[in-house]
This record gives C-alpha cells, sequence and structure tokens, in this order.
C-alpha cells in the first residue's frame, strides 16, 4: 500500500538512491517501443517486467492518454566572444512570441570562462550576433539577438539539441540523430529545451493500436525547461521553489478530460510535465479548463491528486522534484523498492533509458 499522506517525509535524502553510472543510458534503442516497461501496482506494490510493445495490455476501453505535444527546439549555440574567448548559450524561453523577444531579449544560461559584460556582442555562426543586455546574474543574461531570422529559424539552422548533462556527446549534434530520437512521435509546437522524456518510447503505430482498442489519446502542452535538471537545494523538500514553464490547454482537451472524469474513466498521463499540467489547472480553477500562461506546480508527498489514475513516465535523477512527484503518486517506499528492483535487473535510467507504468 502507498504512503500513508499523514507520514510522509520531507527530508530530500529520503528520496536519493544509488545508481550505477553504466545504468544511465546514453543511447536511444534503435526501436522507441522496445524499451522495458516496469508496471508499479501503487496500491499492492506488486511489480511486472514488461516490454514498452506490450503496454496495450495495460489499457481498458474508455482510458483517456493524455501526452504533450511540446517540441524541442534546437536552443543551444556556440560563439566567441569580443574577446576571442569561447561561451556557449542555452535559450531558456524559445516560445517567446517574436514581439515579445525583440522587445525584452531571450533569458539564456550561458556558460564560459569569464562571463561577458554588459552590451558586449557574441558572434555566432553565419555572422549573426548577439548583444548581452545587462551583466549576466547566476550564469544567467538577457540576449538580443541581432538579426531578422525569426529566433526559431535560426536555432533550427545553427542551435544543437539541449540534451541533459548525463548524456555526453561531442559539439556536433546534428549528424548523430538526437535531432530526431530527442523528440516523440507527436511533437507539434516548439518552445521545449528539454524533452517529456516518457513519451519517447510511443510510436505511431503504438498509438493507432491504443485507439483501436478503444484508449481516447488527449493533447496538452507544457514547453519543458532546462529547470527540470535542476537538483533541490534544500534539505527539506517543502522549502524548495518549482521553475515555471509555459502551458497550454485547449478547450476540446479540457472537455474530453472534464467528460472523463464525469464517467469515472481512467485519465493516465504520459510524464509528469503532463501530470503538472493537468494538476495545476485543477487545484487553480476547481476542474481542468482550458489555460494559457505560466504553471509552477511543485508536487511533492502528500499531494492529494485531483485528475490522474495513471502515469507513464521514466525513472528519475535522485533527490529531483520528478522523484518527488511520483513518489507523492505511489508512495516513497513502493517507488525507491521499485527503482532498486530495476538497477537489480539492469534497466537503463533517465532521458533514454527505460520507463514505468504505475496505475
Amino acid at each position: 500500500m502507498f504512503d500513508d499522506y499523514q507520514n510522509a517525509s520531507y527530508a530530500l535524502h529520503d528520496y536519493h538512491y544509488d545508481l550505477p553510472a553504466g545504468l544511465i543510458a546514453q543511447n536511444p534503442l534503435d526501436r522507441r517501443d522496445k524499451a522495458r516497461l516496469l508496471v508499479l501496482d501503487r496500491r499492492s506494490g506488486k511489480l511486472n517486467h514488461l516490454r514498452f510493445d506490450e503496454i496495450c495490455d495495460s489499457f481498458q476501453t474508455g482510458d483517456v492518454l493524455v501526452v504533450n505535444d511540446t517540441r524541442v527546439v534546437p536552443a543551444r549555440l556556440y560563439g566567441k566572444k569580443e574577446t576571442g574567448g569561447s561561451i556557449e548559450l542555452l535559450v531558456l524561453d524559445p516560445y517567446k512570441s517574436r514581439d515579445q523577444g525583440n522587445r525584452e531579449g531571450y533569458e539564456c544560461l550561458l556558460r564560459s570562462a569569464k562571463r561577458p559584460r554588459q552590451d558586449s556582442l557574441i558572434f555566432l555562426q553565419r555572422g549573426i550576433r548577439a548583444r548581452i543586455q545587462k551583466a549576466p546574474e547566476n550564469g544567467k543574461a538577457m540576449v538580443r539577438f541581432l538579426t531578422s531570422e525569426p529566433l526559431l529559424e535560426m536555432l533550427e539552422d545553427i542551435g544543437s539539441v539541449p540534451l541533459p548533462p548525463y548524456i555526453h556527446r561531442n559539439n556536433d549534434f546534428t549528424t548523430n540523430g538526437d535531432r530526431q530520437s530527442y523528440q516523440t512521435v507527436y511533437a507539434l509546437k516548439p518552445g521545449a529545451v528539454a524533452a517529456p522524456t516518457a513519451g519517447l518510447h510511443f510510436t505511431q503505430e503504438l498509438l493507432e493500436a491504443l485507439q483501436k482498442q478503444g484508449v481516447e489519446i488527449v493533447k496538452v502542452t507544457l514547453h519543458v525547461g532546462y529547470g527540470t535538471f535542476a537538483p533541490l537545494r534544500t534539505a527539506d523538500i517543502r522549502d524548495h521553489r518549482m521553475h515555471a514553464e509555459y502551458a497550454e490547454i485547449s478547450a476540446d482537451s479540457a472537455n474530453r478530460i472534464k467528460s472523463a472524469k464525469t464517467d469515472n474513466r481512467r485519465v493516465i498521463a504520459v510524464g509528469t510535465t503532463v501530470v503538472r499540467t493537468l494538476e495545476w489547472v485543477a487545484a487553480e480553477f476547481g476542474e481542468v479548463t482550458p489555460f494559457s500562461g505560466l504553471c509552477d506546480h511543485y508536487i511533492y508527498p502528500g499531494y492529494r491528486f485531483r485528475v490522474i489514475e495513471g502515469m507513464v513516465t521514466n525513472f528519475h535523477l535522485p533527490g529531483s522534484s520528478l522523484m518527488l512527484l511520483v513518489s507523492a503518486f505511489a508512495g516513497r517506499t513502493e517507488i525507491l523498492s521499485a527503482y532498486n528492483k530495476a538497477i537489480e535487473l539492469g534497466y537503463r535510467f533517465f532521458s533514454y533509458g527505460d520507463a514505468m507504468l504505475i496505475l
């Protein structure tokens, strides 16, 4: 039985586990639906070990599967400072409208040996220049790109896929397949700087098989931010402040999810991003409703879920906000037990790794 809400632990160290480095997946499988799938019954704690393309066996006619249709932007840029030193930029808010970006600039994470000065120039590929609008703080600065080319077009042309720091590559992201593999098959709306990785396991054929089985596929959008990889810094998890990400739920999607809840049909989220989006609007407005704006919903043990009855997810970093979310849903002891069994059996972890289905 998953943890009693009254007995939830708020100590960050209780959400850590030891992971051998060799189990951190560095590359995707040749077939994305051939990943392993650990199915966890959160009420009994029972585990079942399947292959991801067998996930249909766990669904029922009338279930609603909610996916995140965000599209990862190649938002990492490499350039030179006026001094000649190298610099790396990661555009954190590529979802901004062109007018907003031209007016405010774009927030960028900077990496260089010495931080650039306010008003200094950065020289990118194809002769494109960028200006630091004010001195960087905490490694971030507002940057204006001095080009008439729309930002997304520029990034598609000269940008690199912003893979998480535990995946190691050289700087040439355009030849190793990550542009395709670090993207869900239903990715539609550009704006994310990290993939909603639970969705990476689905193929179009698998989605069609689920629909033929009577499972309804519903889309929402949450543009995953780089903060998803940020570790918690507070010993007490209640003191953490969640980063904000842009989310959208259309009227059609909201109505279909509300209908499922009214009919007592299961709503199953693909990934923690979908969970946070749905639970955010339900907490703010009392039900799932059309929404567009920033979402900073922080879910940790003790939280009472209003919308979802199941979750497809990957294996998450120790002590991360994502680890707290799945622990809130299934119970800390059940999650840690499942993770330890996955480690024992050699499951692959993190973004390109294997998957869990929690029901």
